[in-house]
Order: C-alpha cells, then structure tokens, then sequence
C-alpha cells in the first residue's frame, strides 16, 4: 500500500527554530564564545525607517546576516549593531500626507516643532515594525542597540569626523548646481531626482494557476520569478467582481457569489 506523502509545514518550523533560539539563549551565548577574540567590524547601512521591508530589504539583510554568521563560525568577534535610517524626505513626504498638509509654507504653519515630533514618531513606529520583520526571518542582531541616523550622538560624531577633517585642510569650499524642490523647499539628492530612474528591461514569466472546483485555469505574470518558490496561493478578494477573458474572448465572471 502506498504510503501517503506528508509535506513539511515550513512556516511551523521557522516558528519551531526562532523559539529554540531564544529559549536557549543562543545568541547572546555565541556573542560571550566570541567575545576578546578577532573583531569582525560591520557596519549596517540603515534602512529607511519610513515603511515596513519589502522582499528588497529581506535580500539584502538576508546577505548580512549570512556574512556575519560565517565570520562567527569562523570564532571571530562580531558586530551585530543595526542602523535605522531616521532621515530623509520621504519620511517628510509621508508624515505630510498624514496630516494632510502640502508643501513647506504648511509645514511652517502648522509648527516645525509638532512637525519634527510626527516624523521622530513615524521613524520610531517603523522602526519597531522592522525590527519584529527581520526577527521573524531570523536574523541576529543586537536589536536592544540600533544606531539611529537622527539621534544627537550620530549627529555629532558626524559634526565631529568633519571637524577633523577641516583641521587637516581636507575640506575646501566650492560652488556646485544643486537640484531644488520648490514645493519642499529643500535640496534633493540624486536618488530623489527622476534623472536618477531609467527604463530597465525585467525577465518575466507567465504561470497557469488552477482554480479550485473550476475547469479552468488562471494567467498570472510576475517579473520576480525567484518569489514563485513561495507563492500557494493566488488570492482574490471576496467582495469584488472580476471579469476574465479566455482565449476565445469569452467572458468569465468571477465574483462573491461565485468564487470561495
């Protein structure tokens, strides 16, 4: 008799390995192993703590991780400190549209002061968000320690670093174009510019789902295949109509009161 096949519950196990982590404290006793040993420095370049991670972010970190992890097999003494970014105008941008205001005479209006507080308050928000979404893909860091690029001691230390250099004659002044934003009323930079976007050609697939309890089968199409490893499911929502086209232009209703 054939034995029935039993797939593995991959979410049950991540959650299973995450509680043996910390159950067994096993971080902080691979941090005191390696402690006095060589020093592996690392420096996190901080996210933007403006919205939660995308998949972009998980890939990246992903690479950090690993990276720091090997070095610890290694015996070294690593640097497990990450970095939020707190800066930016796009945590500016957001903070408007959730206060409904629109340019910088606004801003001014309604308080530079109470304006500064709401954006300390979004980048600590999603600064919390972050840190539980890349605890849940296991990453290890020291998270009761992270840098923060808006805080006094960053600032500083930077304020600092340029005064060094302006004492070894590192530092010279000069007159250079700089991208304006009228209704910001401040500087850009060169990510924030349209000149910095171009048009890029992406590998793209086209997959068949089934739809359970129907003949027939949906397209789908994706320009991040490496997600397809993942996916279980393609989801529609229960209140909406859809309309599909099949390969003979005959329309399909999908709908609440046809798709479960």
């Amino acid at each position: 008799m054939r034995k029935e096949q039993v797939l593995p519950n991959f979410v049950e196990l991540e959650h299973g390995i995450l509680k043996f982590w910390k159950d067994n404290n096993c971080f902080n006793d691979l941090v005191r192993k390696n402690s006095g040993k060589e020093r592996f420095r690392f420096l996190d370049g901080p996210a933007t703590a403006n919205n939660r991670l995308g998949v972009h972010h998980f890939w990246g970190r992903t690479l950090k991780d690993l990276t720091i992890r090997y070095n610890a097999l290694k015996g070294k003494d690593c640097m497990y400190q990450n970095g939020f970014d707190g800066q930016g105008l796009w945590v500016e941008v957001n903070v408007e549209k959730e206060l409904g205001l629109n340019g910088k005479s606004e801003i001014v209006n309604y308080g530079i002061d109470k304006f500064t507080n709401k954006c300390m308050e979004r980048v600590q928000y999603f600064a919390d968000e972050i840190t539980k979404q890349s605890i849940r893909m296991g990453q290890w860091m020291d998270w009761n320690n992270s840098y923060y690029t808006n805080s006094d001691n960053n600032i500083l230390s930077i304020w600092h670093f340029l005064k060094e250099c302006d004492k070894k004659g590192w530092i010279i002044r000069k007159n250079r174009p700089m991208a304006w934003c009228p209704r910001c009323g401040t500087s850009l930079s060169e990510h924030e510019m349209s000149s910095s976007y171009h048009e890029v050609e992406h590998t793209a697939l086209f997959i068949k789902l089934p739809v359970i309890g129907k003949d027939f089968k949906i397209i789908a199409w994706t320009t991040t295949p490496w997600t397809l490893s993942a996916n279980v499911a393609l989801a529609v929502h229960p209140e909406l109509d859809y309309v599909l086209v099949d390969f003979h232009g005959e329309k399909l209703l999908l709908g609440k009161d046809r798709v479960s």
